[in-house]
């Protein structure tokens, strides 16, 4: 049986590693704050003390952390991934960073005598609790098949991008496109019930026209019921968008748009939205508009 260790016990982390223990893999597990912890112990899954001893412990390695510092720390720190890692491990890195920070996880991983895969997921809580998640795998193809089967128990589907560094531009790529439209959605309400129009007929005219998407059919009923509990929250985006105008500016590809909706969702950030689902870049546009769309037209 494959033994799979996990990092990082996050709104993310911890239902996919509930995944990899329902699809009957030998999970271990460890969370910085040992809090997030507890309910897999009490459920009779191995906890380690440290990355290294988890890894150790591992024939595949999962990391889910916050960003790309978190994903150095892990992996350099005292006890950390690196200190465990044999010739067989393979590291499959899921976290959101950017892509040098990837190609800089890679080399330190592949130099310490580990495999990597890069691997991060598209999707939000809802998903990663139904195993429905959208992998993004980049590395040499044949390590990617080597875990297809631990990506598999997280993710439906799996799409393979090509090698190491892709999983990340894959990743840019759809979070960039998300926080485009989800800003010119929130804009487009707004501007909507600056000029009478009732929320649920501009719902109507979305979900029945070209534009009929998952996006705007979950977040406009959300916006309209003042529901901006985290699913993807406002500060997550944000980073997002900054990691993909980083890269493009290294790639010399302008990205306007994708620039503009950053500083909406900044715009949300500095209000103190940062921390609300990522439906919230609205708020600001209400606010300096002297709107609301959820109090009916105007």
């Amino acid at each position: 049986m494959t033994k799979v260790g996990f990092i990082g016990l996050g709104a993310m982390g911890a239902p996919m590693a509930w995944n990899l223990d329902d699809a009957g893999f030998d999970v271990v597990v460890y969370n910085r704050t040992t809090d997030r912890e507890q309910p897999f112990a009490e459920a009779g899954i191995s906890v380690a003390d440290s990355p290294k001893h988890l890894t150790h412990r591992a024939d595949v390695v999962c990391l889910m952390v916050s960003d790309g510092d978190a994903v150095g720390e892990v992996l350099e720190r005292d006890l950390g991934v690196l200190d465990g890692l044999r010739d067989d491990t393979t590291v499959v890195q899921m976290s959101t960073i950017g892509y040098e920070e990837t190609m800089v996880a890679a080399e330190l991983v592949t130099e310490a005598g580990g495999r990597f895969v890069d691997a991060p997921v598209s999707g939000t809580v809802g998903p990663a609790r139904e195993g429905t998640l959208v992998g993004l795998a980049g590395g040499d193809e044949g390590e990617v098949e080597s875990v297809r089967p631990v990506l598999e128990a997280m993710c439906d589907p799996v799409v393979y991008c090509g090698g190491v560094g892709q999983g990340t531009n894959m990743k840019l790529f759809i979070n960039l496109l998300l926080g485009d439209a989800m800003a010119a959605f929130a804009e487009a309400l707004v501007f909507g019930h600056a000029n009478g129009l009732d929320t649920e007929a501009m719902q109507r005219v979305v979900e029945n026209g070209a534009l009929d998407c998952p996006l705007f059919a979950g977040k406009g009923p959300l916006i309209a019921d003042g529901d901006f509990d985290p699913r993807f929250p406002v500060d997550y985006q944000f980073k997002d968008l900054s990691l993909a105008l980083d890269r493009a500016g290294e790639m010399g590809v302008p990205l306007s748009a994708t620039a503009a909706a950053r500083e909406a969702f900044s715009a949300a950030r500095g209000r103190g939205y940062g921390s609300e689902d990522m439906a919230a870049v609205i708020k600001p546009l209400e606010e300096t508009a002297g709107v609301s769309v959820r109090d009916g037209a105007e």
